[in-house]
């Protein structure tokens, strides 16, 4: 498989699109104004605890409290020490933690006190003492060799903590392992001593910016090519990647070109195809994804394939299409959470199975975590992918002011009769001469033609005249019954 990883940075935002066999699969977007916190180690106070929720709020200097559940809090040798939140921690605690998961709507961050360093090869736990190897490294004989490595590593230094062999670990020999635990351990205890030099609570480490953490955790072997079309970036990816990845130092291009890379590659028509609703499918079927507070649903539609055998059929080749589209999808809008996808309903079993293992092959290339269930009796799968950062469409967009998020607007009938019920309501209430309707021109076009006869019975019945007036700023559902 050919991919490429494209970077393109500004001053405000730098974006990061991941290019397998020419079309776009990842999208990342990070703003100077609100960069991803994920992996940042801060030295915190605990200002609230609930006993209730198992939970308790820890300001780290943001402007929401962050949310550490007790599950998240951890002991020196790895074990919660109870299951009670009053026995972790108590208000006016200090405590050193690491976000896990990014602010999210109005929540505020999550955190965690099991404090974990990444490299390129490795992940560093210093509160453990065990080690561990990637499940995506399946070969069983390389698993027990890179194990064998990290455990040698541990047990001459005791006091370093311990050790996960990511993917990109595979086939490293034990000279390269070394120097990067070496290297861990050492930011680690420069970590530790900037908190214990603080009281004051904030900010103690930051993460790579988006740029150079796209260096460390996308690329892989498949990766021919990484492009960025800053010089300044440029300059500091190199040293960067020749340091820490010199195998990926040949693959770096500095692009140059007149054309703004991401139109090259088509980037940014994908961008805005990733925020409607609909997705089209190449054999006229289509996919309609609902983003919600609760969960995302995706529904599975024919729309303009018809087949060319029978109905069973051309359900199962649109349910197969649909799978694969449906991977994309999650990957390129960044959706997590709990997933429903409603696939058409398959009567044969075995096109049930073909199309969970369709979905299921795609889904091993996804970087986050996911986890996947039967298909459900009403042909429903429920599943659910790892949510660390907010998804594309919240980053890019905010709730519609017309409609206030719902996707829909009251019509203008509708409104009309709203105000013909507050003029009612206005004219009993109070001793007036006239009465002023303030309101959209869509509204007001309705008031003066369809309407017009009931708006006459109207000022006969509270015999008040009623005037009309266009106000271009208002959206359709707006309007004032102003008392003269």
């Amino acid at each position: 498989m050919s991919e490429e990883i494209l970077i393109n940075v500004t001053p405000p935002e730098t974006r990061v699109a991941v290019v397998e066999n020419g079309v776009v699969q990842e999208i990342i977007i990070e703003r100077a104004e609100r960069c991803g916190l994920v992996g940042n180690i801060y030295k915190g106070k605990v200002c609230r605890v609930l006993p209730g929720m198992q939970a308790a709020f820890v300001a780290i200097g943001l402007e929401r409290a962050a949310f550490l559940h007790a599950s998240d809090i951890i002991s020196v040798d790895g074990e919660p020490r109870s299951d009670q939140i009053n026995d972790l921690v108590r208000e006016g605690d200090t405590i050193v933690v690491q976000v896990i998961k990014d602010p999210l709507g109005t929540k505020g961050a999550r955190l965690t006190t099991n404090i974990s360093l990444a490299s390129r090869y490795l992940v560093f736990m210093p509160s453990l003492h065990n080690t561990g190897v990637s499940q995506k490294i399946e070969d069983e004989d390389e698993r027990k060799r890179l194990r064998e490595i990290l455990q040698t590593y541990v047990e001459d230094h005791p006091d370093a903590g311990g050790y996960i062999a990511r993917t990109a670990a595979e086939g490293l020999d034990a000279e390269i392992l070394n120097r990067d635990m070496a290297f861990l351990a050492k930011l680690w205890r420069g970590i530790r001593e900037r908190c214990e030099g603080t009281s004051e609570i904030g900010l103690i480490h930051d993460d790579l910016p988006l740029a150079l953490r796209a260096l460390r955790d996308l690329v892989t072997p498949d990766v021919e090519r990484i492009r960025i079309d800053s010089r300044a970036m440029f300059e500091r990816a190199r040293p960067f990647a020749a340091k820490y990845i010199p195998e990926i130092e040949d693959r770096l291009d500095y692009y140059q070109g007149e054309r703004p890379l991401f139109d090259l590659y088509g980037v940014e028509d994908e961008i805005q195809k990733a925020l409607q609703r609909k997705v089209q499918l190449k054999s006229g079927g289509h996919l309609v994804i609902e983003q919600t507070e609760a969960m995302t649903t995706i529904d599975v539609n024919t729309g303009a394939f018809v087949g060319h055998r029978n109905l069973e059929e051309t359900i199962f080749k649109t349910n197969l299409e649909a799978a694969q589209a449906i991977c994309r999808q999650l990957r390129l809008r960044n959706l997590g959470g709990i997933i429903i996808i409603d696939f058409i309903d398959m009567t044969d079993d075995e096109h049930k199975r073909q199309v969970l293992r369709a979905l299921e092959k795609c889904l091993a290339r996804d970087h986050a975590k996911t986890h996947i269930s039967e298909v459900s009796t009403l042909g429903l799968v429920e599943m659910t992918r790892k949510r660390t950062r907010e998804s594309l469409e919240h980053v890019l967009c905010q709730p519609c002011p017309c409609c206030g998020g719902r996707g829909t607007v009251k019509t203008a009938e509708t409104v009309c009769f709203e105000i013909f019920r507050e003029i009612l309501r206005e004219a009993r209430q109070f001793d007036i001469e006239s009465l002023l309707v303030l309101a959209s021109q869509e509204v007001v076009d309705r008031l003066l033609d369809e309407e017009s006869a009931y708006l006459a019975e109207l000022e006969a019945f509270i015999g008040k005249p009623v005037r009309l007036q266009v106000e271009a700023l208002y959206t359709q559902e707006q309007y004032d019954v102003v008392l003269i």
